[in-house]
């Protein structure tokens, strides 16, 4: 008879071979990613072998129990995960509701739950959530804290280096922000964890990179997706995005094509054509070993500097506040230089991954509230923060990626009475930000 039993994020089989393990010379024994281990199970009984099954610590199942009622939609995303054998990716835009869908989906199954999260600031909601719905005592690992439950939030970086103690702990493993998973630092918790069960959740999941391919062996395919426009007006709030193409000024738009100037004569004078993150990525490689490369690196940095930090822009931003002075607003830049002088020029609170834990809850606290009713930030709001009455974005510059974009877009969606939302984006005319901007909206 096989005996299994977990080691170290490995499935070990004694007393014969199972399906994706290899022989440990030193025992003897077969060892198999432990993601793998439902794949052994079945194959096992498909084949009829005897085996005792040793790899979770048994425990009682949850008893649990919320008033969510699911919209529509809601409950074919639930079946539709269910139906693939309660594995795979729910893809829906933020304000959507991901989080109740993911909540049923506990409730129904179980199991012993781990919901893995990117931020702090979602730990926190994850937890009240939970909490608020099921009336138990829920776990949290990561900032400090080290209680685990049979219902536990936990931070990416701690579930990587907790899973040699968590890794056959948990039935029903929870990605939250699934498109962090495939990251080299991350993806080993999609093979290090047993967990038969496992939901990804996301409001969009291409990543630049293709790593999202990755997600059908850790965590299933896409078994549900919707787009913003089809639930816009009914179960998110209606919106509009306007892009605004804001000129530099004289001295910017000087120093500006000096520097792109300097740029595009060496990748012409080399030949080089840049047409997608791998090209660039093979110039930043070669500005380490060619001066020049380098010099032509560091002058269109410059450039891309002032298109997106331009003084016209914050000009332009001073305009959007005084037609729209009751409007609950959230600003984003790329970069933190830029909201600290907003912050500073315009006396608008700032939230940036340098702001200490409970400064940052009280900023939005009170922004909820309305005691304030702006917040300039980067990209540490992009995703993960709960604003339902927030109504205009103001984007002031980002990245080429779609992702970011929907994410900015979502954190003004959320439903609200004659809610009518707005997100504004700025872009310097005439610069290569143009391209970065057409990017990111996939046109």
């Amino acid at each position: 008879m096989i005996r299994l039993s977990f080691d170290r994020g490995s499935v070990v089989s004694e007393g014969g071979p199972v399906p994706y393990g290899k022989v440990d010379a030193r025992s003897g024994t077969y060892r198999a990613p432990a993601f793998r281990y439902r794949q052994i199970v079945e194959h096992l009984e498909r084949e009829g072998v005897a085996f005792s099954d040793e790899v979770f610590r048994k425990g009682s199942r949850l008893q649990l129990s919320s008033s969510i009622v699911l919209r529509d939609y809601q409950e074919e995303a639930l079946e539709a995960w269910s139906i693939e054998g309660h594995r795979g990716v729910i893809v829906l835009p933020t304000g959507a509701g991901k989080t109740v869908v993911a909540i049923k989906a506990i409730e129904s199954l179980g199991e012993p739950t781990l919901i893995v999260v990117p931020t702090l600031v979602l730990v926190a909601q994850w937890r009240a959530r939970l909490e608020e719905e099921f009336g138990v005592e829920v776990g949290v690992v990561g900032g400090g804290a080290r209680e685990v439950r049979p219902l536990t939030v936990i931070t990416y970086d701690s579930a990587v280096l907790r899973s040699e103690e968590l890794g056959n702990r948990f039935g029903l493993l929870v990605f939250d922000e699934v498109h962090h998973l495939p990251a080299a630092s991350y993806r080993r918790i999609g093979t290090l964890y047993a967990a038969p069960y496992r939901m990804g959740l996301t409001a969009t999941l291409s990543r630049e990179d293709g790593g999202h391919v990755s997600l059908m062996d850790y965590v299933g395919g896409i078994v549900y997706e919707m787009e913003v426009d089809e639930l816009a007006g009914v179960h998110l709030a209606e919106y509009s995005v306007e892009t605004i193409h804001v000129p530099l000024t004289t001295e910017e738009q000087r120093e500006y094509d000096s520097g792109f100037s300097i740029y595009r004569g060496y990748l012409q004078s080399r030949g080089i054509r840049i047409r997608s993150a791998r090209d660039y990525q093979r110039f930043v490689m070669r500005s380490g070993r060619d001066p020049e490369a380098r010099r032509a690196l560091l002058a269109r940095n410059r450039a891309m500097d002032l298109a997106m930090n331009s003084s016209a822009k914050l000009d332009y931003l001073k305009r959007i506040f005084q037609s729209y002075p009751d409007e609950k607003a959230l600003v984003f830049t790329r970069h933190n230089k830029l909201v600290y002088r907003i912050s500073k020029e315009m006396l608008i609170p700032a939230i940036t991954h340098q702001t200490p834990r409970r400064e940052r809850e009280e900023t939005l606290d009170r922004f909820k509230s309305g005691v304030y009713l702006r917040i300039v930030t980067s990209q540490v709001l992009d995703e993960g923060v709960d604003v339902p009455d927030a109504s205009l974005a103001i984007v002031l510059s980002g990245t080429g990626s779609s992702r970011q974009f929907i994410q900015r877009l979502g954190r003004v969606l959320r439903k609200g009475e004659g809610k009518k939302a707005k997100m504004l984006e700025l872009v310097s005319r005439g610069t290569a930000e143009t391209r970065v901007s057409r990017r990111r909206r996939g046109k």
